[in-house]
């Protein structure tokens, strides 16, 4: 009734947990595009059916997985997060009986550095990420991709488990690397930004983190989140400027 998709490049010490936190899937397909680590070979042998591919972009590859599955429903996983059990329960009882539902959102917990964060922009953070086979369309500009889905959606009890990063420097260089990423792909579609963009985006995004949505009870955890997530904003938004600019 149920395939579960993840999308993979070098994620040997992941992706077993990722396939794990789903025993009830009737099908588990990785899609791999280029992994050097070892990543097919584990997933094959946890069960998963490993399609290689090449890289045409988050939002194109989420796609091709989701027309690469079998069963009547679809659950999208990154390979750096988990089903946790209470999500699992509740979504067999829903596949059991969906009613009208033509997909289901969850919310999704991340875990910075060992502190599991419960407050600011990182959480609820519900995502859409199972749908029925058909109903369903990954868009956005890479890597901020979305699940659209063609009908009414339900949440569901309990969380997705999320460990983005391994390290602080993982985190850094993924900043370095999506902010140009988005830049480019927001200036593609002929946005530009404007001097209040750069000057105003950034504490308004910590202030909104930290302390409108609470960040704060996460400890320093929830400060370095803040500011993290709005050191990102400012490099996002000055590398839209730049490529004004050039």
């Amino acid at each position: 009734m149920l395939s579960l998709v993840i999308i993979a490049r070098d994620e040997a010490d992941r992706i077993a947990d990722c396939l794990g936190s789903v025993p009830f899937a009737a099908e588990r397909l990785v899609l791999d595009s280029g992994s050097t680590d070892g990543t097919p070979e584990i997933a094959a042998a946890c069960g998963a059916t490993v399609l290689r591919t090449d890289w045409p972009g988050h939002v194109a590859q989420k796609n091709r997985a989701l027309r690469a599955a079998s069963q009547p429903w679809v659950l999208s996983l990154d390979a750096d997060e988990r089903l946790e059990p209470e999500a699992g329960e509740a979504l067999q009882e829903a596949l059991a009986a969906p009613g009208d539902a033509a997909g289901f959102a969850l919310s999704r917990c991340s875990t910075w550095l060992g502190t599991r964060l419960r407050h600011g922009r990182w959480y609820p953070d519900r995502k859409v990420r199972v749908v029925r086979r058909g109903r369903g369309r990954w868009v956005g500009d890479d890597p901020h991709d979305r699940l659209v889905v063609d009908g009414p959606v339900r949440r569901l009890a309990g969380d997705i488990g999320h460990v983005p990063y391994r390290d602080l420097s993982e985190h850094l260089a993924t900043i370095d690397r999506y902010t140009r990423i988005h830049a480019g792909a927001l200036h593609a579609r002929g946005v530009r930004a404007r001097w209040w963009d750069v000057a105003a985006r950034p504490p308004l995004h910590f202030v909104d983190a930290y302390l409108l949505r609470r960040g704060f009870l996460d400890g320093t955890a929830g400060l370095a989140v803040a500011g993290l997530g709005a050191t990102h904003v400012l490099l996002e938004w000055t590398r839209l400027w730049m490529l004004r600019e050039g």
